[in-house]
């Protein structure tokens, strides 16, 4: 300590925000794969995987080798002063995922602040202000991804005026709706096009931004129909699509990108979470053509593209490759579907299963067919007490989750469904 300085003494007792809220109370010892061993000595069957985070589960030796190398070579090369390997393995790694055409990244710490680059480059290279995003979505809680997000108005800012140029469409929210999928999709297009017709101009809109799963939004595929709709509405006015691939991507659905499933070309993808099985990076990808429209020195961050975080990214791409990680995906998805669905017939308060690949979801709701949030919390809640580890989401916040690492076995999928039997017989009675 430098001479004639003192210390100033502090008592201040420091905590946690109260605006940070938990899910459970469980503090982590360690985890490895779909299992956390609390600092109560409990372990946990992980099926929230931080939030489809942990894609190749919890501190894979491999990840864990790829990044503890790193630590050792470079930390920190800040990336629009000099560049570091790792991130042009990563780039060039890519080529081998990303749909045809976008072979531009650009990189940056979280999803939100992909989603803040995808509209500022959207803008940029279209000339236009508008947005739409679609009723349900989640895209992050910066000022700009909050303003398209409406998967909750806790995620929304209310305290100053939003972004402009948003409008938000309809979702074919089947059930919530009412309705058969199809008749769901016909309804949501036709709004679709009536916004067009007494909102916003479709010269007038930059980009549709769409989750092609819905995440916070309650866990639902969207209907490929409707994926498709919009996609011709998007190619007929110049519209940009641009595909919020955030939790869906990286072969949790059972393809590598959700969009797969469509046949839908977004103009612009964003990936994010299970990219790098923890460590925070995220990019959106876009053709070259497309990127370049936008203005020089627009795109940059302090710690995006960090190379600890890229050669995870790399070892992660790998792990996902080498042990079949996707098609993994797809078939534990049907087993906890089945399940789920077996789970339904036996408690009528479970209104709704739906899911594709590892991004299932149970829909609680009343005997008139309201929504029942109570129910999913005391249901999330007691699971804890049969060492399972479940998120809600939902604008209502009547729905579960199950959300398992891409490496859930089988045994892992029936041990997680018969603690969830349990956990729905003694809250619901069985």
């Amino acid at each position: 300590m430098p001479l004639g300085i003192e210390r100033m003494e502090n008592s201040t007792v420091v905590h946690l925000s109260p605006l940070l809220k938990q899910a459970t109370p469980v503090v982590v010892e360690r985890a490895e794969g779909n299992w956390i061993l609390g600092t109560d000595g409990v372990r946990y069957l992980d099926f929230t995987s931080g939030i489809g985070v942990t894609s190749t589960g919890h501190c894979h030796p491999r990840v864990v080798e790829a990044a503890r190398a790193q630590v050792g070579s470079v930390i920190h090369a800040q990336t629009t002063t000099v560049m570091h390997r790792p991130l042009l393995e990563l780039t060039e790694k890519l080529g081998g995922y990303l749909p045809e055409g976008l072979d531009a990244v650009f990189y940056a710490n979280s999803g939100a602040e992909a989603v803040e680059a995808s509209l500022r480059l959207a803008r940029m290279a279209t000339g236009r202000p508008n947005v739409i995003a679609f009723q349900g979505g989640f895209h992050g809680r910066t000022a700009g991804a909050s303003s398209i997000t409406t998967a909750g108005t806790r995620f929304r800012n209310t305290t100053v005026p939003l972004m402009g140029g948003v409008v938000i469409a309809p979702f074919p929210y089947a059930y919530r709706l009412g309705m058969t999928e199809a008749d769901a999709v016909r309804h949501a297009l036709r709004e679709l096009d009536y916004l067009f017709s007494t909102t916003t101009s479709p010269s007038e809109v930059a980009a549709m931004i769409i989750e092609p799963v819905l995440g916070d939004g309650g866990y639902l595929p969207v209907p490929k129909e409707f994926l498709q709709g919009i996609e011709t509405r998007a190619r007929e006015h110049g519209i940009l699509l641009i595909a919020d691939e955030i939790q869906s991507g990286v072969g949790r659905t059972g393809k590598f990108w959700a969009v797969e499933h469509s046949g839908i070309d977004p103009d612009i993808l964003i990936m994010a979470k299970g990219i790098a099985s923890g460590f925070p990076i995220s990019a959106i990808a876009a053709s070259d053509e497309l990127m370049s429209k936008g203005l020089p020195g627009s795109q940059g961050g302090t710690y995006g593209g960090n190379a600890v975080a890229a050669a995870a990214a790399i070892a992660t791409l790998d792990v996902i490759d080498d042990e079949q990680l996707v098609e993994n995906a797809a078939v534990r998805g049907e087993q906890l579907n089945a399940g789920l669905k077996r789970l339904q017939r036996k408690f009528p308060s479970i209104g709704d299963v739906r899911g594709i690949g590892l991004m299932q979801a149970i829909e609680f709701t009343d005997e008139s067919g309201e929504a029942d949030a109570g129910t999913a919390m005391r249901v999330q809640q007691a699971a804890l007490g049969e060492r399972l580890l479940l998120l809600p989401c939902g604008p209502l916040g009547n729905v579960i989750r199950v959300v398992p690492a891409l490496t859930v076995s089988e045994e892992e999928a029936d041990l997680g469904l018969a603690a969830l039997e349990r956990t729905l017989a003694g809250v619901l009675g069985a």
